[in-house]
């Protein structure tokens, strides 16, 4: 049973890599490779295992038509450059979040605070 709450797997998950099989598209130490070019951010491990699949796709599909089908690997490969860019944004919006400050100092919190109206005076010891 493979544990979601690894996050390698999570990656796995948002790229839709749910084969358990021998058909994964990345193996663990890939995915874990993804992990660090993002510096741990899940999102954009993701975003950019989509990106390496829309360029294979690109490059490997082009364009075929056989019969009554066809399949356009630059079309399949902007939806998934599509899914990447909204990862992305998800994970800067994420990261926002996290960077504002919801908190302030409104007080000293020196080691020797000083009483209110007292002032500090230099007394030649530091």
């Amino acid at each position: 049973m493979v544990d979601y709450n690894e996050p390698a797997q999570k990656v796995r998950l948002l790229i839709g890599d749910l084969d358990t099989g021998e058909n994964q598209i990345f193996d663990g130490d890939q995915l874990n490779g993804f992990l660090t070019i993002a510096d741990g951010s899940i999102k954009r491990a993701a975003a950019d295992a989509i990106d390496v699949i829309a360029s294979s796709e690109a490059l490997i599909s082009k364009v075929i038509t056989t019969q009554d089908r066809s399949v356009d690997g630059s079309k399949t490969a902007d939806a998934l450059r599509k899914h990447a860019a909204s990862l992305r944004q998800r994970a800067k919006e994420e990261e926002d979040l996290l960077d504002e400050e919801p908190y302030f100092m409104a007080f000293s919190l020196d080691a020797n605070p000083l009483a209110e109206g007292e002032e500090r005076r230099y007394d030649g010891r530091l």
